[in-house]
Parts: structure tokens; C-alpha cells; sequence
């Protein structure tokens, strides 16, 4: 299934029915007139958060939805038949925008089972038996119905997790997550090689969290450079941050800010989550530099760094212990059976 975190989609709510214009005329009834029945209510658009779903890539496909509208009133008082709602079901996560040039944010759909009603369905129209009064004993007046509602809306897609990988193109964040959880996120030895971003579950210290794998980010992308901003919200809700260093980098200090000036940048609260900070791939470095290259990445970022191998699995254990510690201790415990069964993903 492939991967998409924005789609733009047209709605339109069901209009209202009209009101029926009848009269009761039968044999031997002393009191005839009017019985025009109410028009039914139109659907509504409803946007509902499931679980089971993190991409968009089903309002690539089917990009109109309409919901059906009211069916008119009859005889004998009869109210028309009501249009069912129209449920759009979207992964937990997604975000409702308008279609305008600030993109103004209009719902937020964060927990499983959240359902808004986005667009009302026009109310039906008033039969002619509601038109009745002292004065006025035949009318023939009715309501044609409310009209519906429409809109062009776009839905975009921020990944619910808990920690977040973030660093350069080549960081090794995918064979970290690969070694971590039961993710197979391709590796490469070129950069971008992550094209989308990636979700898995980590067990450790009988407790679980998601992990998800942002691809890389480069000098710009709070300004949109290789779609980076698009990135950088699915940050927005993790917990916590690990920022992969390569250890093979020129300048690791420097790696280091570029990565940190963009979450900088594109604000949303990302300068303000914790970050552990880890110097990754030393399994091809010797000891020696492997201390230089750590004192000076604590220098730049101003706090421990751990060097690790997600290759090796060296200090993968300690990176997962520090991110529990930012993590809420409230997750459900996960029982260890000794057997190695797959973990069903709960963005929640």
C-alpha cells in the first residue's frame, strides 16, 4: 500500500426535501383538509478516526463524496424519509484544512472513534399542513427545503507516535528501526533513500511504543526543500525526538545544527521536545575517535550524546532506555510469552 499524507476532497451535505401540498377529501369524513407531510433532512458529512489506517492513499482514487438528500413529504401527514448520513473514515491523525492560502485548520481528528459532523444536511421543508391557522384553512404553500452544503477541503496526515527519528539523508535511521521493531524499511547506501515515513512498535523493558522513521531532512526543508516541511509535521506529535548523527560525517557538529535549524524554523513546538541525541554507526570507527567525535557532537548540542550501531546493536539498548524515560510510564504493560508474535500498530 503506498503511502500519502495529503489529498484534496470535494464534500457536499444532503439538502433538505420538500413539503408535500394534499388535502383529505374522503367520503363521510367530517374534517377534511390539509395533511401535506414534512420533506426529510439531508445527510451529513461525518469525518470519523479509525484505527487500522495511516495513509490517505484511499482519496487519491475517490475524491467526491455527497451525501444523499431528504425525500419529500405525502398524504396524510407523512414526513419524508430522511437521507442517511455519509461517514468518511480517515486514519487517526488527520487533519481537515480549508482550501484558502492559510490553509486554516477547521478539525483535528486525534483518538480512535472521534467523529465530527463536518457539513449538516439541509433540514426538510414544511408541508402545506403546517401553513394551517384560523384565517388561513386551505393553504397551498410549502417548503421546498434547506439547501446542502459544500466544500473543497484538504486532508492531511500527521503520524501519531511516540518517538520520532529524525537526522540527514544516510543517518541510519531505517536500519535503526529496522533492528528495533519488526519494520522493513528499505536501506541503501545513497541518500533518500527513505521516501516516505515509516512506523513500527518497539518492545523493550516489557512496555511498547511506536517508532517512526522520518526521511531525511536537508538545509531547507522549514521552507519546503525536498518537501521537507511535509516531514517535519508528522514531527509534530511525537513525544520525543532521537537525532541520528553519522558518525562518518565531515563535520559532525555541523550535522548536527543543520537538523536542529530546521526543527527550529518550522516551529510547532518541535525546538521544545526532548531530543536524545546519538552518534550512530561507530562499528567503523576505533575508540579513540569514537570519544573525540562524541566530546565534540556533547559540545555542540550541549548535552550527553550516545554512540551507538544499529548495525552491531552496540548502545541500541541504551537509546531505547533513554527514550522510555521521556515516554509516560501510563502504556499498557506488554506480557512476554518468550514468543516473538507481531505486534498489531495502535497509533494510540
Amino acid at each position: 500500500m503506498h503511502f500519502l499524507d495529503q489529498a484534496k476532497i470535494f464534500v457536499r451535505s444532503g439538502s433538505g426535501g420538500p413539503g408535500a401540498v394534499s388535502f383529505r377529501r374522503e367520503k363521510f369524513i367530517e374534517y377534511g383538509g390539509p395533511d401535506g407531510g414534512n420533506g426529510g433532512k439531508g445527510g451529513d458529512i461525518i469525518f470519523e478516526a479509525v484505527a487500522g489506517l495511516n495513509t490517505l492513499i484511499d482519496f487519491r482514487y475517490t475524491q467526491h463524496f455527497r451525501a444523499p438528500r431528504g425525500q419529500g413529504g405525502s398524504g396524510s401527514n407523512r414526513t419524508g424519509a430522511g437521507g442517511d448520513d455519509l461517514v468518511i473514515k480517515v486514519p487517526v491523525g488527520t487533519q481537515v484544512l480549508a482550501d484558502d492560502e492559510e490553509r486554516t485548520l477547521l478539525a483535528d481528528l486525534t483518538r480512535v472513534g472521534e467523529r465530527i459532523v463536518f457539513l449538516r444536511g439541509g433540514d426538510g421543508g414544511r408541508g402545506n399542513a403546517s401553513y394551517k391557522t384560523s384565517t388561513n384553512r386551505a393553504p397551498r404553500q410549502h417548503g421546498t427545503g434547506w439547501p446542502s452544503d459544500e466544500a473543497w477541503v484538504w486532508l492531511r496526515l500527521k503520524l501519531l507516535a511516540d518517538a520520532g527519528l529524525v537526522g540527514l539523508p544516510n543517518a541510519g535511521k531505517s536500519t535503526f528501526i529496522n533492528a528495533v521493531t519488526n519494520a522493513q524499511a528499505k536501506v541503501g547506501a545513497y541518500a533518500f533513500t527513505t521516501t516516505r515515513p515509516q512506523l513500527g512498535v518497539v518492545r523493550h523493558h516489557q512496555r511498547e511504543f511506536v517508532v517512526a522513521d522520518i526521511p531525511g531532512l536537508i538545509e531547507g526543508a522549514a521552507d519546503g526543500a525536498g518537501i521537507g516541511d511535509r516531514f517535519l509535521g508528522h514531527i509534530e506529535r511525537c513525544r520525543v525526538l532521537l537525532h541520528l548523527i553519522d558518525a562518518n560525517d565531515k563535520d559532525v557538529a555541523e550535522s548536527y545544527r543543520i537538523v536542529r535549524d530546521e526543527l527550529n524554523a518550522y516551529g510547532g513546538g518541535l525546538d521544545e521536545k526532548p531530543v536524545v541525541v546519538a552518534l550512530n554507526k561507530i562499528d567503523t570507527l576505533d575508540d579513540e575517535l569514537i570519544a573525540a567525535l562524541s566530546a565534540e557532537l556533547e559540545e555542540a548540542s550541549g548535552g550527553p550524546v550516545i554512540p551507538l550501531s544499529g548495525v552491531s546493536g552496540v548502545g541500541v539498548d541504551w537509546a531505547l532506555d533513554r527514550l522510555l524515560e521521556a515516554i509516560p510510564a501510563n502504556d499498557r504493560p506488554v506480557e512476554d510469552d518468550g514468543e516473538e508474535d507481531e505486534v498489531q500498530w495502535s497509533p494510540v
